[in-house]
């Protein structure tokens, strides 16, 4: 992970030139400045619990798991750049992906105390020799999720950019597909998922905590 000289005002977020952008934030304000540093961490350490996202979310629609830069599934429970994240999305999926989504991680800094962010982008399938861009937005799309702490506040954060469906594929269903899936992200339908992760990662209340 990559320990640098961004502050928690500015956090690393790609910016927005095409496409859709997307919002979200949530907060919870602990007692005093030691809650909310044991709290950071709380909430640092389920963000990047990448594999456990579905039951941190309040309302969980999508699993998400972590693999190597080759598709691997990976021992290790923290993400690094280059690694490979496969999503699956309720309904189909597309060919290119073996019916998932991909995504790579693009970057995870922290900053001790402070901040933790996390950038994903749509990427190819890593168990296929095309470099095809496997998920329903273009590769223009960024996720970044980001958890922070002032005092004693800690919020979560998510921020899309450049969110571009992709309908240029080689595959007539995988463009019918993404189509369909971009729409609803297009409409809002994306937001209830990330909302509840984003909530869930600053919840005080998770049936079974994460290790």
């Amino acid at each position: 992970m990559k320990q640098d000289s961004k502050t928690r005002s500015s956090p690393d977020i790609p910016p927005q030139h095409t496409g859709k952008q997307l919002d979200l934030d949530a907060q919870a304000v602990l007692p005093n400045e030691e809650d909310a540093r044991i709290f950071f961490e709380l909430a640092k350490r389920r963000l990047l619990d990448i594999n456990h996202w579905y039951e941190i979310a309040e309302i969980p629609v999508s699993t998400f798991v972590l693999t190597d830069a080759y598709g691997g599934e990976a021992v290790k429970s923290q993400p690094v750049e280059g690694d490979k994240i496969r999503i699956d999305i309720p309904g189909p999926g597309p060919s290119a992906g073996d019916g998932y989504d991909w995504v790579v991680v693009e970057d995870v800094t922290e900053v001790s105390d402070e901040l933790c962010s996390l950038t994903l982008r749509p990427t190819n399938n890593p168990l296929k020799l095309n470099e095809e861009t496997a998920h329903f937005f273009k590769d223009t799309a960024t996720s970044t999720l980001i958890v922070e702490r002032k005092g004693r506040k800690v919020t979560a954060r998510y921020h899309g950019r450049n969110e571009v469906v992709n309908t240029d594929t080689d595959s007539i269903v995988d463009n019918t597909r993404n189509a369909a899936v971009g729409l609803g992200a297009k409409l809002g339908l994306s937001y209830p998922q990330w909302k509840s992760l984003v909530a869930g990662l600053i919840s005080e209340h998770i049936k079974t905590e994460i290790s």
